[in-house]
């Protein structure tokens, strides 16, 4: 079964009198489960298509659908209310809150659907990640690693049916980086989630199972890892 289906999707962005296409007729589908990494240079559109995949934006023309819903056809609160439901994000720069300790972080989504475990799941979730003594700290005092480990725990609270990871590594040393990937692909395996990451790493997307090729806004290729 597709969890994602993106059918002759674009995106024109209007510049005074000039018209910007960053993505350009994409198609592809995506199965419940699959791990798929999407690489390309930069300015290639990377981003921008996982943004509109996630619904955090719409399509020029096309659609994309998200686990049996229309997100072309959707307002934004309709967009929001299936982000909350299916999707996980990891973004390259953590978007933790800073007002908020690394455990209430890891708190909003589940607070979001109302659990009432809310409180034990995220220390369940920060222990997973190896931080489960750095509950009460606040983002500034946490190193970067220590904060995308943050970012992973909240974006599998929700048991995602899908999570988007942009550039999860792109801000860590090498060290960290690897930590950090070894934690998504098991933390990812453990639920059963489907994986789409973006990255300029080569070497890391070799390790999912598919690999879309995107340059000038066009899917130059779409092939097994």
């Amino acid at each position: 079964m597709n969890i994602l289906s993106v059918s002759n999707l674009s995106k024109v962005y209007q510049s005074g009198s000039r018209k910007l296409t960053v993505l350009d007729a994409i198609n592809f589908d995506i199965q419940a489960g699959e791990i798929i990494s999407i690489v390309g240079p930069s300015g290639s559109g990377k981003t921008t298509l996982l943004g509109l995949c996630a619904g955090l934006d719409s399509a020029s023309t096309g659609n994309v659908s998200l686990n049996g819903a229309n997100l072309q056809t959707m307002n934004e609160d309709q967009r929001a209310a299936v982000r909350n439901q299916h999707v996980g994000f990891i973004f390259q720069n953590f978007q933790l809150l800073p007002t908020l300790t690394a455990l209430e972080n890891v708190m909003v989504p589940l607070e979001l659907k109302k659990r009432k475990d809310a409180r034990a799941k995220a220390q369940e979730l920060l222990d997973k990640v190896g931080l489960g003594d750095r509950g009460t700290h606040y983002p500034t005092q946490l190193s970067g690693g220590e904060q995308q480990r943050v970012s992973i725990a909240r974006a599998f609270a929700n048991e995602p049916k899908i999570l988007f990871a942009d550039e999860p590594t792109g801000n860590l040393d090498t060290e960290t980086g690897e930590m950090i990937e070894k934690l998504i692909f098991d933390l990812n395996r453990e639920q059963g989630t489907t994986l789409i990451l973006v990255t300029h790493d080569l070497e890391l997307a070799a390790k999912t199972q598919r690999i879309i090729h995107i340059k000038g806004g066009k899917i130059q290729e779409d092939a097994d890892a």
